[in-house]
């Protein structure tokens, strides 16, 4: 059975896509945390013994999925014919996508995520993805609030003035999605991070933990041994 197939019997649909639920126009950085995000809600270590058969294969095909949208050539193939060469190099050979996940994804400690978010916010980097996320989604807040690293709902003044001076600079073009946004939607992009906020603090009660780095490191490694991430890590630090 070749991989759309796979694709279809396994995830409901062929559309590599939306297997990793990104857009067709998705860039490189946007396909890389579609198949971030969707493989942990699959990863082997992330179920019980039970459904460890199934996650495994699950996890494989999504494996063979990313390798061909990440690569250049496969991936303007699929897009022009909608067709998967099954004999490439990408996806003929017999590799260990476990090792192949964890080389893309190096595990890191919760002082790392600590030093990164001081050193991100305010960088030259975080303005370059908020632009970028600005432009993958044409202004869409809820989508650019949910892609930008370690942004609380706080934030929204901040990274909506980061993309206004992008805008009355020309840096970007003035989506209306953007710039005439209902108050009813932002209203509703804060309540959903509030609960969210709630949704962390309540985990890191429920376990018992206080505010201590050790047991932070608990709750989050708590969390990523089930099969579903509530929170991020980014929440988790700022309910501390």
């Amino acid at each position: 059975m070749g991989l759309l197939e796979l694709c279809e019997e396994v995830f409901g649909t062929a559309d590599l896509y939306q297997v990793l639920g990104v857009r067709r126009e998705a860039s490189d950085g946007e396909v890389r945390r579609g198949y971030h995000k969707v493989s942990l809600q699959v990863h082997p270590d992330r179920v019980g013994e039970g459904d460890k058969e199934d996650a495994t294969r699950r996890f494989q095909i999504l494996g063979k999925v990313y390798s061909v949208l990440s690569d250049k050539d496969q991936r303007a193939v699929y897009d022009e014919q909608g067709t998967v060469d099954e004999d490439s190099d990408v996806l003929s050979q017999d590799r260990d996508w476990e090792a192949y996940w964890r080389l893309l994804f190096k595990k890191i400690s919760l002082e790392d995520i600590q030093a990164f978010e001081k050193t991100y916010k305010g960088s030259e980097e975080e303005l370059a993805d908020i632009k970028q996320a600005y432009l993958d989604f044409k202004g869409d807040m809820d989508q650019i609030m949910e892609s930008v690293l370690c942004v609380q709902y706080t934030e929204e003044p901040r990274i909506r003035n980061i993309i206004q001076q992008a805008i009355d600079a020309r840096e970007v073009p003035s989506y209306n999605a953007f710039v005439k946004e209902a108050k009813q939607k932002m209203n509703a992009r804060k309540r959903r991070a509030q609960e969210e906020a709630k949704e962390a603090e309540m985990s890191r009660k429920e376990l018992g933990l206080d505010e201590g780095v050790d047991n932070l490191k608990a709750l989050i490694q708590s969390l990523t041994r089930s099969k579903s991430l509530p929170v991020t890590t980014c929440q988790l630090l700022h309910t501390a």
